[in-house]
């Protein structure tokens, strides 16, 4: 009678394992064709109406015919951060897609003393959407009076008159806020700034001579510009926009401090951290292509952007590189919240 080998129950295991290899390699494609099985929801942690959302908008209705059902969803509050926070804390499943921006993920963590995320480690980017360029603009009168018309015009009055010039923004922290600081710190000027609650308030302060610069949204400021009424001297982002290609960017001057000046509001599509790979592909490149759509080239043109699709690398690159620029500014200016 045969005796049973010690090492049978092993062989048997190994079968079984080994049979069930094509089922677990199936799982991928599985999830990545099962996907998405409802509604996703693209969180704007902005109100209705900004340059977030009018962009989430028009990538959702693009990428609607390939994803299916896509609500945009405006949880505003916290500068960004109550949004971004509960699209980090949903399940990790593809159906919840943050639309983060340069605040949400590089301006906030450096600016807020306690954050309820962590701006890397629980979000799985997914790519670039666009770059708002922001614009250098001078109040007229102030302009002609000290016969400014170039930005070493502005760098040498600002060196002769310390503290006597005021700039404004839409809030302590904000993107005119930081970039009107970096200015400051890399011409070695000192200008007061004047924050106000909101960029229309601002540009308002700028149209009657209550603060004499500041650095706009270049969508909300073209219209004055074009009018005349405001005076530009420059783009903050390392190349011209083609709504305004005149407008030289600011790194390109003259001015040796400020040749790799480079601030602009930026935004992008995040999903929650331990997102599956394959859901994170399939997102990835429904989203990209929808950017490619006419209506969402026309839809950021009006806000004098245009797409900028990205790999979810390039885009985790750009959240840690902006983090240490704005933590940069943050230390140097004490900027705080309001």
């Amino acid at each position: 009678m045969p005796t049973s080998s010690p090492h049978a129950p092993r062989r048997r295991t190994l079968v079984l394992s080994l049979g069930a290899l094509p089922a677990l390699s199936a799982l991928p494609m599985a999830w990545a064709q099962a996907f998405p099985s409802r509604p996703i929801r693209l969180v704007v942690p902005y109100p209705p109406g900004g340059p977030l959302d009018i962009a989430a908008r028009a990538v959702a209705d693009a990428a609607r015919a390939n994803l299916g059902t896509i609500i945009v969803d405006n949880k505003a509050g916290a500068g960004g951060n109550l949004g971004a926070d509960l699209v980090a804390k949903s399940p990790a499943d593809g159906h919840t897609v943050l639309v983060g921006a340069v605040a949400t993920h590089a301006i906030n963590p450096t600016l807020f003393p306690k954050m309820p995320y962590d701006a890397v480690r629980d979000f799985a980017p997914l790519t670039l959407v666009a770059n708002v360029p922001n614009v250098l603009v001078l109040n007229r009168d102030f302009a002609a009076q000290h016969r400014i018309a170039s930005v070493g015009d502005l760098i040498r009055h600002l060196q002769s008159n310390p503290g006597r010039t005021q700039f404004a923004s839409g809030g302590n922290g904000s993107a005119g806020h930081l970039a009107g600081e970096l200015f400051k710190m890399r011409t070695r000027t000192y200008s007061l700034h004047i924050p106000y609650r909101g960029a229309g308030p601002a540009q308002l302060a700028l149209l009657s001579g209550e603060v004499q610069f500041m650095f706009d949204n270049l969508a909300s400021a073209a219209p004055r510009i074009r009018e005349g009424k405001i005076l530009a001297l420059g783009v903050t982002t390392p190349k011209a926009s083609a709504q305004m290609p005149n407008l030289a960017p600011l790194s390109q001057a003259g001015v040796p401090t400020l040749k790799d000046f480079d601030i602009s509001t930026w935004f992008g599509l995040f999903a929650p951290a331990g997102t599956p790979q394959p859901v994170l592909d399939k997102l990835h490149a429904e989203f990209t292509a929808a950017l490619r759509a006419p209506a969402v080239v026309e839809a950021l043109a009006r806000m004098a952007a245009e797409p900028s699709a990205t790999t979810p690398q390039a885009l985790a690159d750009l959240v840690v590189s902006d983090t240490a620029k704005y933590r940069a500014i943050v230390r140097y200016s004490g900027a705080k919240v309001d």
